[in-house]
């Protein structure tokens, strides 16, 4: 490239050669612990992934009809009924006989 650089129309070197002082970090705003829980996690130049992690274990969606008693009996324990209903179905699995899969 041996065209001539465009002038920033600044100074850069002044702005560079610049020092806070004390009295300029009035103007700077207080870091809070709300401030901090609306910030942006980056790793790496992208945005970091928040919540829980990705399980080893996928669960498959399926669509399943259940009796209404049943799906309200579950309900009425409140949140984590999902999880019981699993955990009562994978209980109930293990005590299942082994029998080959039927391929359809």
């Amino acid at each position: 490239m041996t065209e001539k650089k465009r002038a920033l129309g600044s100074d850069l070197d002044k702005a560079d050669a610049h020092r806070i002082q004390p009295e300029e970090y009035e103007d700077i705003p207080e870091l809070t612990d709300e401030w901090f829980a609306k910030a942006e996690v980056h790793e790496g130049g992208k945005p970091a992934r928040r919540g829980r992690p990705p399980s080893g274990r996928r669960k498959q969606l399926v669509t399943l009809r259940i009796d209404p008693e049943v799906l309200d009996a579950f309900r009425a324990d409140g949140p984590g009924w999902q999880t019981r209903m699993t955990e009562i179905l994978r209980q109930t699995a293990a005590d299942l006989p082994a029998r080959p899969r039927q391929e359809p």
